[in-house]
């Protein structure tokens, strides 16, 4: 099975503007989650897929490899569609460009998961276990909700579900691991926008506003999604430790 890393990269953050390129302890963000993913055997290549020339050339200048998309692409699985166009592959693994601390064996993890047909419209992605409040009360951290095997049943920027009956609840966040089939790419890119998605601004709840299936695997990850300047503070802290 051929199985790719994506590494989606945009300079045009709307919160952290040229965050792939902010310095994270003596290198670019963009290359410290490249030398994690490429950490990962299962994978034939790793490529990131870039708009930008300056993250281009940053990559380029250490070895690192490039697909240049185009620049109107609404959203990261839109992007990543576009490299599926260029190289065929059985599998493809989206791993989200501002997750410097991303762990290679979660990544695994989500591979082991990929079915055997690699024809059929499927996505596989993970979550790990909050434990800090300030990241459950975050819009900029993504919920979800899924059901004792894993099955997807929703996903948010509050905290889901509302602790009315009890406060002893596990919150569960989205990690930037995300494994599509060709299908549930072409699914993805011909289907428009519905009402929840436009609300939450999650793009994942596009496929299940339209009845498919997501299935998640929980992780033992530590990895913290670099959304602002603080969040690239606290990673460099824990690179020092």
């Amino acid at each position: 099975m051929k199985i790719i890393g994506i590494i989606p990269a945009r300079y045009a953050s709307t919160r952290f503007p040229g965050k792939p390129l902010v310095d994270i302890c003596g290198k670019p963000m963009i290359q410290r989650v490249f030398e994690q993913v490429k950490k990962v055997k299962e994978f034939s290549e790793v490529f990131v897929a870039t708009d930008d020339e300056r993250i281009q050339v940053c990559c380029q200048e250490r070895g690192i490899p490039v697909v240049m998309t185009r620049s109107n692409h609404p959203d990261h699985i839109a992007r990543v569609w576009e490299v599926s166009e260029k190289i065929v592959a059985d599998a493809y693994v989206c791993v989200n460009g501002d997750e410097p601390l991303i762990d290679p064996d979660s990544i695994v993890r989500v591979i082991k998961t990929i079915p055997e047909n690699t024809n059929a419209c499927w996505f596989r992605g993970a979550f790990r276990t909050l434990t800090d409040p300030a990241e459950t009360i975050d819009f900029a951290k993504i919920k979800i909700c899924v059901s004792k095997e894993g099955r997807g049943i929703y996903m948010s920027r509050s905290p889901v579900p509302y602790p009315r009956g009890t406060l002893f609840f596990k919150y569960k966040k989205y990690v930037g691991i995300e494994c599509f089939s060709k299908a549930a790419l072409d699914f993805f890119v011909s289907t428009g926008m519905g009402d929840l998605e436009r609300a939450e601004d999650i793009d994942h709840l596009r496929f299940l506003e339209n009845g498919k299936e997501l299935f998640f695997t929980e992780v033992d990850s530590d990895s913290i999604s670099v959304d602002t300047p603080k969040d690239a503070d606290k990673v460099r802290e824990l690179f020092y430790r």
